[in-house]
């Protein structure tokens, strides 16, 4: 049992899936920074079923430096599952999340710190530039993220990833949500509190590849609208009445042209064909909104823990450097 002076001022907590050719150069930024901080920190590294051997790197670290602290989930749960864990075992005062890429640069967590000492719960960074990146993956990110604000029910700040600094306070209370499909940046604004942003510019990928596919990132963003919105479900409501209206429309038409044009080539087989695939479409899209809602009560009432632990390392013998 860790005595109160043992007890960490800082928790930092850094998702890892498959960043060996990252680790070293993160752990030799991060702990440049964590010598400046005036309070112990733990570093808590959650491995995310890594394939490569980023798992041993962690422990080497951990050997090394017994303020890195970490987990290993029994297999790939998935970055805001991760994220989810470290939370759950961070016992700072102050918890910082940031990603393993160094695309989120661990520099800027004083400056973060800063603005929770003037009495800000949480400090998120906004991106004012996505350097090195596809015009394709700015160009989808700045759509996604406006139209996000513009549906969601809560004011989710745009240009904003998982990159911030959360009071334990508010910790608490994301860590006393149950739900498991996780959006924890919009979660983070649905929870309130005092928050500001800090802006930077994003920089490149370190090394490896980047791990946020568009299938990863899509499926993201279908989870953060379905999560925080309930303009899906009044689409089904708004098709239904489009469908019904340009029904009720094309059989006024061909009442009127079988009265004024027999002939007319619009009231035939065509017409009825066309109609049909509508109609259809319309209820496969209804089918398919009611799905995505109905599949995660589905998942929410199985009761299933949200991830398995493998490993554990750390947690217990945290001492001042």
């Amino acid at each position: 049992m860790n005595s109160a002076s043992e007890t960490p001022k800082y928790s930092f907590i850094i998702p890892i899936y498959n960043e060996e050719e990252t680790i070293t150069e993160l752990y030799h930024r991060v702990s440049k920074v964590m010598s400046r901080l005036d309070g112990l920190v733990e570093l808590i590294l959650v491995n995310d079923g890594s394939r490569d051997k980023s798992l041993k790197l962690i422990r080497e670290l951990h050997q090394k430096d017994p303020r890195v602290c970490y987990l290993s989930l029994a297999r790939n749960f998935g970055h805001q599952t991760a994220v989810t864990a470290g939370l759950n075992f961070a016992r700072g005062q102050v918890v910082v999340i940031l990603d393993a890429d160094l695309q989120d640069p661990p520099e800027l967590i004083p400056d973060m710190i800063d603005k929770w000492r003037q009495g800000y719960e949480v400090v998120y960074a906004q991106r004012l530039k996505r350097k090195q990146e596809g015009w394709f993956k700015r160009f989808t990110a700045y759509l996604f993220y406006r139209l996000l604000k513009r549906l969601a029910d809560v004011n989710i700040p745009a240009d904003t990833g998982d990159f911030c600094l959360m009071d334990h306070q508010v910790v608490n209370v994301l860590n006393a949500m149950p739900e498991r499909n996780r959006y924890i940046r919009g979660l983070r604004a649905w929870i309130g509190f005092r928050q500001t942003a800090i802006k930077f510019e994003r920089d490149p990928r370190y090394a490896g590849e980047v791990k946020y596919t568009f299938r990863k990132s899509f499926s993201l963003a279908l989870n953060s609208l379905i999560s925080f919105s309930r303009v899906p479900l009044r689409l089904s409501t708004y098709l239904g009445l489009l469908s019904a209206g340009v029904a009720l429309l094309m059989a006024l038409l061909v009442l009127y042209w079988r009265l004024h044009d027999p002939n007319s080539p619009i009231t035939g087989l065509a017409t009825i064909m066309i109609a049909i695939f509508f109609l259809g479409s319309v209820q496969l899209v209804c089918l398919g909104i009611l799905g995505e809602y109905i599949g995660r009560i589905y998942e929410e009432v199985k009761g299933r823990p949200l991830y398995t632990l493998g490993e554990v390392g750390g947690f217990h013998h945290l001492t001042k450097k």
